[in-house]
């Protein structure tokens, strides 16, 4: 009876970690808490505000965003310092999927719910992900792609906040459309004196406090000093536009609709989302958790992340990811749960219930520097240079999604950056490191003769080492260097085969084996293997190809093959070794 009882309990704690924090709550957390919630919270409302312009949307709906995410992410996400939000590498994916739709149709409003029910639908892919453990697919995008692929998103988004920042706009989409709509904006003298003086003001402060006084809240100083400069030098009268009063109350309940013509487009840039969400949110809980000895529960943050998307979606929010500068100010204020992110959310209900006018007189230009400073912070020049010195293959991979995202657009871009992940994936098993080892004097073992020219071979033996699984992809290009090997002068009459980076062999690579080892026979050369591991000798005598393939020409090691070899010709290393 007790049993039945618990294990409903246990079950809820394990999917809403929440419960499971709330029953081990003490007391000396709750200050702390509260305090850098409060702190949290003077990031999050001109953040939430920025964000929601950068994806296309009115900023009040960044605020329905922000406070629903945190509520539901208190309750399901496993981790106790990650804060969630509106995120600036998501605000131009999630315009790209909704402003073409808005476009055709011709109806603004339906901006925001189109971004509600994209939230629900990368809301449902995460939970779906994650009841099918599907934690692993944030690894689809290697750290050079995601690099190249943050660096075109930094300067893609940084063009688009120009227009904004000098008070005018552009009907040019794209990134060498705002290039040039911007640039011909200026030329026709569209520009607003005072509102490019206090977008440029925002950025210079916000960096110069980030750099100098990292523990000021710079956002929050810079709009402050906005609001201020409004009434001081009547901005409004000079042509800046201004937020503007926003509606009082709490989030509305809405169920959002689509139709049926707009699915495949939503559900292209829903898949886009939730990877790029996912992958952030991954490595974001990973570098936290390092430092505070916890452990990342992959699938449960995908839950996390999911729930937080469908309680966004239900109340005209759009899709949210984990921050990693809102994270650090969380965790640099004391914050030890995610009573932080409540009490961020309720502060941010009380202000709406009653001081919804609290922010009419902030510039536009000031949410554009707030964005722009973020942008910054996407890219990653120093990585980038570091690949081109470490390794020019990753570094043409990173150009690559970089140009995919700035002359294609964003969601191609992040298309380009999968697809070339993948195929690097490809690349590497389909042509891996291979190589001919032999003896250097002096040093124990056998080794690569790319880096050990001087390395010694014993007359009529050649040591091969392909350092991949054997399957179908790539065993014809093992069959080829093979043969190359057979033809050398002087003939070899054993080519051994140093196994031991070879994890698996699939049905295609033992035929391909053994019509090699029957040529190779034909023309007086022994095909032999060394040091083959357990698990792919047990599939290769299962394959029957050991039955075919002469028994004695399967050694331990690469020293008893040699040794065999040694027996059988008499041959003899050079004096001296």
């Amino acid at each position: 009876m007790t049993e039945t009882r618990q294990r409903p309990t246990g079950w809820l704690r394990q999917l809403m970690p929440g419960f499971d924090v709330a029953a081990h709550y003490q007391k000396s957390w709750f200050g702390k808490d509260v305090v850098a919630g409060i702190v949290l919270s003077t990031l999050l409302v001109p953040q939430g505000m920025a964000y929601a312009e950068l994806a296309g949307l009115p900023p009040i709906t960044g605020l329905y965003t922000t406070v629903l995410c945190l509520l539901a992410y208190a309750v399901f996400g496993p981790s106790r310092i990650l804060v969630l939000g509106p995120d600036s590498s998501l605000g131009p994916m999630i315009a790209a999927t909704v402003l073409p739709i808005v476009a055709s149709d011709g109806d603004p409003q339906k901006a925001v719910v189109l971004a509600s029910m994209l939230a629900l639908m990368v809301g449902v892919i995460m939970i779906l992900a994650s009841v099918a453990k599907l934690g692993f697919i944030a690894d689809l995008i290697s750290k050079p792609t995601m690099i190249g692929y943050m660096n075109g998103l930094a300067i893609t988004i940084l063009v688009g906040q120009l227009p904004k920042l000098f008070g005018f706009k552009v009907s040019s989409e794209g990134f060498i459309g705002g290039v040039v709509g911007f640039a011909q904006g200026l030329a026709g003298g569209e520009a607003v004196v005072a509102a490019a003086a206090v977008g440029i003001a925002g950025i210079v402060l916000i960096l110069a406090l980030q750099r100098w006084l990292p523990k000021v809240p710079s956002v929050l100083v810079m709009v402050v000093l906005a609001i201020g400069a409004t009434s001081l030098f009547d901005l409004a009268d000079r042509g800046v536009s201004l937020v503007g009063e926003l509606p009082q109350g709490f989030p509305p309940f809405t169920i959002p609709f689509l139709e049926f013509s707009d699915f495949a487009l939503m559900f292209a840039g829903a898949l886009g989302i939730a990877l790029v969400s996912l992958t952030d949110t991954i490595s974001t809980a990973s570098a936290f958790a390092a430092r505070s000895g916890e452990e990342i529960r992959g699938n449960q943050e995908m839950i996390g992340i999911g729930a937080a998307n469908l309680a966004a979606g239900l109340f005209q929010g759009f899709p949210v990811s984990t921050s990693g500068s809102r994270t650090a100010v969380a965790e640099r204020s004391g914050s030890k749960t995610q009573l932080t992110g409540v009490t961020g959310a309720v502060l941010i209900l009380l202000m709406l219930v009653l001081l919804p006018g609290l922010f009419r007189n902030l510039p536009q230009p000031a949410l554009a520097a707030i964005v722009i400073t973020a942008s910054i912070s996407l890219a990653d020049i120093p990585g980038t240079i570091r690949l081109w010195h470490q390794r020019k293959t990753e570094f043409n991979l990173s150009l690559a999604a970089f140009l995919g995202v700035t002359l294609l657009g964003v969601l191609p871009g992040i298309g380009i950056a999968v697809g070339l992940s993948i195929l690097n994936i490809f690349r590497r098993a389909w042509w891996p490191y291979e190589t001919v080892i032999g003896r250097v004097p002096g040093v124990e073992g056998f080794h690569d003769v790319h880096f050990h020219p001087d390395a010694k071979h014993l007359p009529g033996l050649v040591i091969y080492r392909f350092d991949a699984p054997l399957f179908f992809a790539n065993v014809r290009p093992f069959r080829d260097n093979i043969r190359r090997l057979a033809r050398t002068e002087p003939k070899p009459r054993w080519i051994v085969i140093a196994a031991e980076p070879i994890t698996d062999v699939d049905t295609t690579a033992s035929d391909v084996l053994l019509e090699l080892d029957q040529e190779l026979n034909a023309q007086g050369t022994s095909l032999v293997f060394a040091e083959l591991k357990h698990g792919v000798r047990v599939k290769i005598e299962r394959y029957e190809l050991t039955s075919q393939i002469d028994p004695r020409h399967f050694y331990r090691t690469v020293d008893a093959a040699v040794a065999a070899y040694m027996a059988e010709t008499g041959a003899e290393w050079s004096t001296g070794e």
